[in-house]
């Protein structure tokens, strides 16, 4: 770059770190993604800032993805470039932001691991042997019973659960929101077995420590993981997949996504969709075992 552009761009990082107070580790995110542009915009011989389009940045990207950098990288370089193009228009330097309106391929949603109906009964039908370990199994129940965030049956109180009504109330869901659940009758079952063991104490957690004081969402998953490889079960496993099993069971089941979109608490509907793709992936697997078409025949080398 010419020695303008090269000190536009240095003021910039200087305004990043004095006015804008930039971590250490942001200002060298985006030194290193704008020296990715600098790099392109050299072998193009463009030397100046203004002489940048928006085609040149398409390109940058395009080409930034097929050497296999990730769509939620690219986002990033993107927006490391937004940003110091807005200082330059800032500074009157250029006339428009040619990274504006380019936008980053999108990136394939992965589908959420789930466990199959035999493996959750699996992690929920074994015996414990400890006043903790009926604490875990309760816990584990009501993450499946009731499809439960980590965070949300963590911050559970004794007075957010109803036994005799069977429901309990989430106070501080995703986004503040709040909203009744149903609790399963073997949840129910769980969760009074473990309240005759639960310490006296004056925190109101309905899940505590043997110490009385409520357990936090790191020890939640380490009991959890704890759990299963006491049992054998070979896959790792953390909360999130027992909801996510929650929620596919249950689609399979009734066929309701608008029910599921409320007990997850999701505000949009399209993120209680991925579940549908889940459920069609199961059916998709059935038919390929069952279906006499969709079975590869065999022949004889004869």
């Amino acid at each position: 770059m010419n020695p303008d552009a090269q000190l536009a761009l240095s003021a910039f990082f200087q305004y990043l770190k004095i006015e804008k107070r930039a971590s250490e580790h942001t200002l060298k995110s985006y030194q290193r993604d704008i020296k990715q542009l600098t790099n392109y915009l050299l072998n193009k011989q463009l030397s100046n800032w203004t002489s940048v389009k928006p085609l040149d940045i398409r390109h940058h990207i395009a080409s930034r993805h097929r050497s296999g950098i990730s769509s939620k990288s690219l986002q990033r370089e993107l927006s490391a470039i937004r940003s110091f193009y807005n200082y330059l228009l800032k500074k009157h330097l250029i006339d428009s932001n040619p990274a504006k309106h380019i936008h980053a391929p999108k990136q394939e949603r992965k589908l959420p691991k789930v466990l199959d109906v035999d493996q959750v009964f699996g992690i929920l039908e074994a015996t414990p042997d400890s006043p903790l370990e009926i604490r875990d199994l309760a816990m584990f129940e009501l993450f499946y019973s009731s499809g439960l965030r980590l965070s949300e049956l963590a911050n559970l109180n004794l007075a957010d659960i109803d036994i005799t009504e069977g429901f309990l109330r989430v106070r501080f869901g995703k986004g503040g929101k709040q909203r009744d659940l149903p609790i399963g009758s073997k949840a129910i079952a769980a969760i009074k077995k473990w309240l005759t063991y639960r310490p006296e104490t004056i925190d109101e957690a309905l899940f505590t420590s043997n110490k009385g004081l409520r357990l936090g969402q790191r020890s939640i998953q380490l009991r959890l993981d704890r759990w299963c490889k006491k049992i054998g079960l070979p896959e790792h496993v953390h909360p999130h997949m027992l909801r996510h099993s929650f929620a596919s069971h249950l689609l399979e089941s009734s066929q309701d996504i608008r029910a599921i979109q409320d007990l997850l608490g999701h505000s949009n509907l399209s993120t209680t969709q991925i579940y549908t793709h889940l459920d069609f992936q199961h059916l998709a697997e059935v038919y390929d075992k069952a279906h006499p078409k969709a079975k590869k025949k065999k022949f004889s080398s004869k």
